[in-house]
């Protein structure tokens, strides 16, 4: 049976929700965000800082760029499947491409034999062509080792889905779906490919495939843990009704929920002084956690946002890659930066912030971090 909710004010969910996102107290490392976050999404885009980093480096004390795949896949060439810890795939019924900490591999597998039976060019089943290919490609891996779609000596195409793509990279991203190939490591930003015998520990992958319901509430958990405080569907919440808080708060749907765990996040601060306070800016990720259900951010931080890096240019509001901005518990605008990596500095191409707002710290920060001058 739910605890009956707890009211509270806009002003103080959107003080829990800086607080349970741990954008007050970063944690020491990224195994413990990723833990703590049940997963980081990924993007390859780099306008002025990956997706992942630009997420990581505001909750990971002395977070650098490149940490997260450094966590991933190591700093040398190769790392042996014992000493892995963290992999990528991706998000089940998504296209999202995510770091997982190891224990989620069990959870995935029903989406990744679900996925072989669909229809699809990206993710779906593999086409005649694609399957005389794969026995091919795996030959080939199990043989070299690590592989790109470039090392793949086939010149055809593939369906077009994103760009005209060869067909050697079609397969290896299905295969990839379908769990039958992972990602080794990376070079560049480019995947390379390998069994996932010689990708994850032998426990990881012996692992019991989990019941269809407990699968479901993992996924339901990894909501909650990586928004904390989210709307939750009539289908969701009998899953993890034994560990939510029902809350209300003023404009939002009365269907928010935080983990119980979560609620000692909601006492009142010891002091006045340890409030996050309006001179304290962030340049939030275009997805991150905090902002990423659009319908909650704009009732909640009063802030309709939307990425706009694949919308065409002429449909753009606020830019390519243009970053919210964070002052002290309210959204106050947002920033395109563009990093020139040849001139190495960090340019503004646009920018719009509420007045009395000040972003050339938060600026500088980043382009710190990106090792550019600002």
């Amino acid at each position: 049976m739910l605890p009956n909710p707890l009211e509270i004010t806009p002003a103080d969910a959107r003080r829990f929700v800086r607080r349970a996102l741990r954008l007050d107290e970063p944690v020491g490392d990224v195994a413990t965000a990723l833990a703590y976050h049940s997963y980081i999404q990924i993007d390859p885009v780099n306008v002025c800082g990956r997706m992942h980093d630009l997420i990581l480096r505001n909750r990971v004390a002395g977070y650098r760029e490149g940490d997260l795949m450094r966590h991933l896949h190591g700093d040398s060439q190769v790392v042996a499947p014992a000493q892995r810890v963290a992999f990528e795939h991706h998000l089940p019924s998504t296209s999202i491409l995510a770091a997982f900490p190891l224990e989620a591999w069990p959870h995935l597998l029903s989406a990744m034999k679900a996925r072989t039976k669909r229809r699809g060019a990206w993710s779906g089943a593999l086409t005649p062509r694609e399957r005389e290919l794969a026995k091919r490609i795996l030959e080939e891996l199990a043989n070299r080792g690590p592989l790109s779609s470039e090392h793949i000596d086939d010149d055809r195409r593939g369906r077009k889905v994103w760009g005209n793509s060869t067909l050697a990279k079609a397969t290896l991203q299905k295969l990839f779906f379908h769990g039958r190939v992972l990602i080794a490591r990376r070079e560049n930003n480019r995947r390379l490919y390998d069994l996932p015998k010689r990708v994850l520990p032998e426990k990881v992958l012996a692992a019991t495939e989990p019941g269809p319901e407990e699968t479901a509430r993992w996924l339901v958990l990894a909501k909650l843990r990586q928004h904390r405080l989210v709307i939750l569907k009539r289908n969701e919440l009998p899953l993890v009704a034994d560990v939510v808080q029902p809350i209300r708060v003023e404009a939002c749907p009365p269907s928010l929920f935080c983990l119980t765990e979560d609620l000692s996040l909601l006492e009142p601060l010891p002091s006045a002084n340890d409030a996050p306070a309006a001179t304290d800016v962030r340049l939030l990720a275009p997805l991150d956690p905090l902002i990423y259900d659009r319908r909650l951010t704009r009732c909640l931080w009063n802030f309709d946002y939307v990425w706009e890096a694949y919308m065409p240019a002429h449909k753009r509001v606020r830019g390519h890659y243009a970053l919210p901005v964070l002052a002290g518990t309210e959204l106050v605008g947002h920033v395109e930066p563009k990093a020139d990596r040849e001139k190495g500095r960090l340019r503004v191409v646009s920018k719009r912030v509420r007045r009395g707002h000040h972003t050339a710290a938060a600026l500088l920060d980043l382009a710190e971090f990106l090792g550019l001058r600002r």
